[in-house]
């Protein structure tokens, strides 16, 4: 199955769009549209400022960001649920040398 970094359509679910400024930040912070969907589907919610909700999903990395390794990359999508969908506001990512 191929991903496009703006909307993800599964029969039975509500579609995930990615809004114009999580799409622009794709390549620059790191993270792909299948793991923020993979973290909306499968991780628990949480408020976030503004009447937003958020969560987050930490994937195994092992690998080199920026010039150093790190063993795990944290993907942390801010979104709001609307009563046709989920819309992405942003999506911050982290990088961690270790486990938390």
């Amino acid at each position: 199955m191929r991903w496009r970094c703006d909307r993800f359509e599964k029969v039975g679910m509500k579609p995930i769009r990615l809004s114009n400024h999580a799409r622009r930040y794709c390549e620059l912070r790191g993270f792909t549209a299948e793991e923020v969907e993979r973290a909306i589907r499968g991780a628990p919610w949480t408020p976030a400022k503004g009447g937003r909700l958020e969560c987050h999903l930490d994937l195994p990395y092992d690998k080199f960001w920026n010039g150093r390794r790190y063993a795990i990359k944290r993907v942390r999508p801010i979104f709001i649920e609307e009563a046709d969908a989920i819309v992405v506001v942003t999506v911050l990512t982290y990088y961690l040398r270790r486990p938390q």
